[in-house]
């Protein structure tokens, strides 16, 4: 008979994470993003946007090869409004260079190279 505290051993301790409209999979350290999710649900009052932030940090993460509890040490410094430019300079690295996040000043192009654009 199982014991009630007894772990299962056919279950790693592995989260699937996901993002669909990015379509970003990644299968990661359990106990990682337990630290990463509980650290952004002290951050933000809302539960989705703690989720949210916490599968960017790891796509983040896995794209830039960095280590995850190394970016999250970076952000435990940080104020929610950091927090926000600090991703925004991570995804922006990974991202197309054709979108830009958090960029207030609209960049024009060259009224020459403007007008040869294509729609």
């Amino acid at each position: 008979m199982r014991l009630v505290n007894e772990k299962q051993r056919t279950n790693d301790a592995t989260v699937d994470v996901f993002n669909d409209f990015y379509n970003f999979k990644a299968r990661v350290n359990g106990a990682e993003y337990d630290l990463v999710y509980s650290y952004f649900k002290t951050i933000f009052s809302e539960d989705l946007a703690a989720r949210n932030f916490t599968v960017t940090l790891f796509e983040v993460s896995e794209r830039s090869q960095l280590p995850i509890l190394d970016l999250l040490d970076e952000f435990k410094s940080k104020t929610s409004l950091e927090i926000t430019q600090t991703l925004c300079y991570y995804l922006n690295n990974i991202r197309s260079l054709a979108t830009l996040l958090g960029v207030q000043v609209t960049v024009t192009p060259n009224q020459f190279v403007a007008r040869n654009i294509l729609s």
